[in-house]
């Protein structure tokens, strides 16, 4: 059994910034991608930012320099930077991993997702 679980979400006004993090715990061999994904009510759930073991990032178009995705292999977190926070970001981002559990299968798990509002 893997867990995720992200903290770091809340309210901020336009142009201020925050930072998620998620740490995976449980039966893990390894982990290869991890990644942000969020959903805003009506619409579909979306990538904002993935992170291969190797540390290679891929951002979607919206959040290119504005935030930034790390990870620590050492300790299976990922976090997300999110800067110059715009009304448009409001969401319930979620956190994924790649995850290699014990048995030598790749799953990938999802957390429970944590409320970032932007508004003035």
């Amino acid at each position: 059994q893997v867990q995720l679980v992200e903290s770091g979400g809340g309210l901020v006004q336009p142009g201020g910034s925050l930072r998620l993090s998620c740490a995976a715990s449980g039966s893990i061999f390894s982990i290869d991608a991890m990644g942000w994904y969020r959903q805003a009510p009506g619409k579909q759930r979306e990538l904002v930012a993935t992170i291969s073991s190797g540390g290679t990032t891929n951002y979607a178009d919206s959040v290119k320099g504005r935030f930034t995705i790390s990870r620590d292999n050492a300790k299976n977190t990922v976090s997300l930077q999110m800067s110059s926070l715009k009304p448009e970001d409001t969401a319930v981002y979620y956190c994924n991993a790649k995850v290699v559990i014990r048995t030598l299968v790749r799953v990938d798990y999802w957390g429970q997702g944590t409320q970032v509002t932007v508004s003035s």
